[in-house]
């Protein structure tokens, strides 16, 4: 909280039973919170008599985001969760119960910041007790004792605002290109696929009803008529359920059927073949044809039983194609979590799967991708998109570091009541000196430009101060591991349920 949340509605007029009020805090207890432990003894009976004691109640809110920021708030007992809206959903960002830590009107001392509102949502998570000034009192205060302080975090505050903001689209509109990118890349493969086996298809029915028209002009009477369709039946089955030959095994299939057309006077029989084959027709089945509709339909017979099995492998071929481009929309939405809560019980693996696939276009020919899953791990509660930010980042970097070659290797287990994911890579590892710094923000390791240092710092936020957990760091040259550590069961929320 000492990174400024704010805290409560301005609690003016008559407490509600939420809100109990008692007189001022001492100077000598003022002097024991670190915010004011250097003051003098006439700033701090300043503070002392412009303020009150508050408690909340456990579960109530002690502000909200948006209201006027009338207060500034300092934690004396208790424990508090700070949240934010993000589209229309509460979003926890931290949760602390050390004595002293502030928030509310904290940027009341900025010159020209009229009508200043709370930035985000505080809420007593158990009974808490707060020393609250008026905004206006801080402000005065802040800018009357510490004038160069107060300039210096004037321009700091404005200026962190402003790298922030340009930092932060930059950073998003990279992530966006980069997943939208390989997602493209990723749908054009079965849509052109499927764009292909449909041009094809066209051509194919094309030729069955001119062969239809050669077979049905009265060559064939109902008797061989009705057996040249079971055939094709039969043909359509052998098709669904061919089974996956060998290069030399379909090479010499191949051959034999085409040497049984050259024999019985096919034209073009080797452009037959293939497609035969791949319906899995044999020579064998072939001989049925002249006992059903006569030697003299032999060949229009074949013909149109080859344009019927090539259309069902056709239209098999768009069926793969259009399940892929639907399972690709599918990883798409897990991974984003658009139409989901943002906070809900889900599998791990699936987020990492998902992942996975949005990055796949990333993924270099070099790096091979390798998945330990425990699959025995439950469903865990959490903040979903935001894992998958998470895995993004670690996942990017261990591709990075790998830079075109390496095992990248993605584990799960259980420990001690806790779900480990770890994302390993086999690049050149983190040197000593580094390590103790890679969380930091704005700290990277990469190239001028290439990086903004916001990824780890950003997993170490998710991870630990939103889902309680913790994020560590193994490295030696050719093994590199980030291990996320989540807890299994539910940790208590800010929004009381």
């Amino acid at each position: 909280m000492t990174e400024t949340p704010t805290t409560g509605t301005p609690t003016t007029g008559t407490p509600t039973t939420e809100t109990q009020m008692t007189e001022t805090l001492p100077p000598r207890e003022l002097r024991t919170l670190f915010l004011f432990e250097s003051l003098d003894d006439g700033q701090l009976s300043a503070l002392s008599s412009a303020g009150r004691v508050e408690t909340r109640a456990a579960g109530t809110l002690v502000y909200g985001e948006g209201e006027p920021a009338t207060c500034f708030f300092v934690l004396l007992s208790g424990t508090v969760a700070m949240s934010r809206r993000v589209q229309g959903d509460e979003v926890e960002v931290s949760r602390t119960s050390q004595r002293g830590v502030y928030g509310g009107a904290t940027q009341a001392y900025i010159s020209g910041e009229q009508h200043q509102l709370y930035l985000n949502s505080l809420r007593a998570v158990t009974d808490a007790e707060f020393f609250v000034l008026p905004a206006e009192v801080i402000a005065e205060c802040v800018r009357e004792w510490f004038p160069m302080a107060m300039h210096l975090l004037e321009g700091l505050f404005i200026g962190m605002r402003a790298t922030q903001t340009v930092v932060g689209e930059r950073e998003r509109l990279l992530a966006l290109g980069s997943l939208s990118a390989g997602l493209t890349h990723e749908l054009n493969n079965p849509a052109a696929a499927a764009v292909r086996a449909t041009s094809a298809l066209r051509g194919r029915v094309a030729g069955m009803r001119q062969k239809l028209a050669m077979i049905a002009d009265g060559r064939l009477d109902g008797s061989q008529l009705h057996d040249l369709v079971e055939l094709q039946e039969d043909a359509v089955k052998r098709a669904a359920s061919a089974p996956e030959l060998s290069p030399l095994a379909r090479s010499d299939a191949e051959d034999a059927i085409a040497d049984w057309l050259d024999d019985h006077d096919i034209v073009g029989g080797w452009d037959l073949a293939a497609t035969l084959v791949a319906g899995g027709v044999d020579v064998e089945w072939l001989d049925q044809i002249a006992g059903a509709v006569g030697e003299e339909n032999r060949e229009p017979a074949v013909r149109w039983l080859t344009y019927t099995i090539d259309t069902e492998l056709l239209m098999g071929e768009i069926d793969d194609a259009v399940n892929r481009i639907s399972s690709l929309v599918g990883a798409a939405k897990q991974y984003s979590q658009l139409d989901r809560a943002p906070y809900q019980t889900v599998d791990v693996h699936d987020l990492l799967d998902a992942t996975l696939t949005m990055l796949h276009g990333k993924i270099p020919q070099g790096v091979r991708t390798v998945k330990e899953y425990d699959r025995s791990l439950p469903p865990i509660p959490a903040y979903a998109a935001e894992l998958n930010q998470v895995w993004t980042n670690l996942i990017d970097n261990a591709l990075c570091a790998m830079d075109g070659e390496g095992t990248l290797t993605i584990r799960t287990w259980r420990k001690d009541g806790h779900l480990i994911a770890e994302i390993g890579d086999t690049g050149p590892g983190i040197p000593p000196e580094v390590r103790p710094r890679i969380f930091e923000p704005f700290f990277t390791t990469k190239p001028v430009g290439e990086g903004t240092g916001l990824g780890l710092d950003i997993s170490y936020r998710i991870v630990v101060n939103k889902h309680h957990g913790d994020i560590r760091v193994e490295s030696t040259p050719g093994d590199t591991r980030f291990r996320v550590v989540l807890p299994i069961t539910q940790a208590p929320r800010d929004d009381g349920r």
